[in-house]
């Protein structure tokens, strides 16, 4: 099942500035990119959307968009999709939650202490690798991820996703 799932993913979000377009370009063909950007101005946010979406068609890589109300290959958490529904998911509970919501993979976080949210505790690797086993779904590891330490966590996650590996 997790074979029909990019295994590296970029999240986007207001903090990669113009590091967004880098970060693109350094994702392997093949990738997710989760379009986020959510404190973006609207007409920004479809400006910055239609960028994304031309270079990922050009790249091959797969893109889900917060909220749904933006084209793309799926959603993240809400919005009506025939495609792809990630979940964010911090306990097993909101793992359930998206579950039962139709979700086809989970990003669990924080895996790792994250720049995204200074100061708030991480999950750890053993305890994040709980989450969400058993509901055969995939889940990507999120939260201070990188490519090193998915390969210390490999067989526990079928991908893992961050901004600021991809930032450069």
């Amino acid at each position: 099942m997790a074979d029909r799932y990019p295994v590296t993913w970029l999240m986007t979000d207001e903090r990669l500035g113009d590091g967004l377009w880098a970060a693109l370009r350094a994702l392997p063909p093949g990738s997710g990119v989760v379009f986020r950007h959510h404190a973006t101005p609207p007409a920004e946010r479809r400006a910055i959307h239609r960028r994304v979406r031309r270079i990922a068609k050009a790249r091959r890589l797969v893109l889900l968009v917060a909220g749904g109300v933006l084209p793309g290959d799926g959603v993240h958490k809400s919005g009506w999709t025939r495609g792809m529904r990630s979940w964010p998911v911090h306990d097993h509970g909101q793992a359930i939650q998206g579950w039962k919501a139709g979700a086809t993979l989970l990003f669990v976080s924080p895996v790792h202490p994250t720049r995204s949210h200074p100061g708030a505790p991480s999950l750890g690797p053993a305890r994040a690798a709980r989450i969400g086993r058993g509901l055969g779904l995939p889940r990507i590891a999120l939260g201070g991820m990188n490519a090193q330490r998915f390969r210390r966590l490999r067989g526990r996650f079928q991908g893992w996703a961050a901004i600021d590996a991809w930032a450069g």
